[in-house]
């Protein structure tokens, strides 16, 4: 858990250089979560499609290392399993096949 100016971020499930991130350099990691929490309000889309949204341009951009940490935050927000396969799978005929390699992951993280 991670606790800087009154807010409070779990950050079960992230990566080890994210929690890195946050730990070790607070001035730029408080930057950059006003910057995240700025950006999630000016979204019209409602808090669980972010999610899965989210879901989806991670594993289109190889970047898994955020799947664990993003599924859950998803579960929480109420996404079913099926929907946490389909965000994975919806960049399959954009990205191609390289989409699945987040689907074990992400499936995995789903059911811990």
């Amino acid at each position: 858990m991670f606790t800087d100016g009154g807010v409070v971020m779990e950050l079960k499930g992230a990566s080890n250089a994210f929690q890195a991130f946050m730990q070790e350099t607070p001035e730029y990691s408080r930057a950059w979560l006003e910057m995240v929490q700025k950006l999630d309000a000016a979204n019209p889309l409602d808090s669980k499609t972010k999610a899965l949204a989210y879901l989806s341009v991670l594993a289109a951009a190889g970047l898994t290392g955020g799947i664990p940490f993003h599924v859950q935050h998803a579960k929480t927000l109420g996404a079913s399993r099926e929907e946490i396969s389909g965000a994975v799978l919806v960049g399959l005929p954009a990205v191609g096949h390289a989409v699945i390699q987040a689907l074990p992951l992400a499936l995995a993280a789903y059911d811990a």
